[in-house]
């Protein structure tokens, strides 16, 4: 994925030019010598589990509009990436929920106004009414053997990290009289 385009410098506002620092091309200001490094983008969602179902949010916007997801957003500056999906749980479903596990990091933008990094949690149901919000059309809880199409790869991955964790558990456990 392209980066975003970076003409002026932020520091002096001289037009930049690209230059290679650092072992890749980067914006540089030939004026003060600034370069500009990309931050990436980061999103925090959580996976939550009831009765042996996933929790999924209807996409309203696009990218994947009208898939399924987990609950999740963009981590702002300076917030807790485990606050983040928790709030991202609530403004999408109502749910207050507590973040307890750490599932996966998964890395790759899969479009152009994406996250470069998905931390996906695992969380549990403290309170709230289960009802659509912020940019979900529906939610819902769905068994994995009747999953909606999905709109991201890290939902994919979590739903699956979960399930190889459930077939481990229950071999260890159906050794273990």
């Amino acid at each position: 994925m392209e980066p975003q385009k970076v003409r002026y410098c932020s520091a002096c506002g001289t037009r930049a030019i690209t230059q290679e620092v650092f072992g890749r091309l980067r914006p540089v200001c030939p004026a003060c010598g600034q370069v500009h490094f990309q931050d990436p983008k980061v999103a925090a969602s959580v996976l939550v589990i009831q009765e042996g179902k996933v929790l999924l949010v209807r996409r309203v916007n696009p990218p994947h509009q009208g898939e399924w997801a987990l609950p999740a957003g963009f981590v702002d500056a300076g917030e807790d990436p485990r606050e983040a999906a928790a709030r991202e749980c609530l403004e999408e479903t109502g749910l207050a929920v507590r973040v307890t596990d750490l599932i996966d990091v998964v890395s790759g933008r899969e479009h152009p106004h994406g996250a470069d990094i998905v931390i996906v949690y695992q969380g549990e149901v403290l309170a709230g009414k289960l009802v659509a919000g912020d940019d979900a059309c529906e939610v819902g809880y769905y068994a994995p053997e009747n999953l909606p199409p999905l709109a991201f790869d890290a939902t994919r991955r979590a739903i699956q990290t979960w399930l190889e964790q459930q077939s481990l558990d229950n071999a260890v456990w159906n050794r273990n009289p």
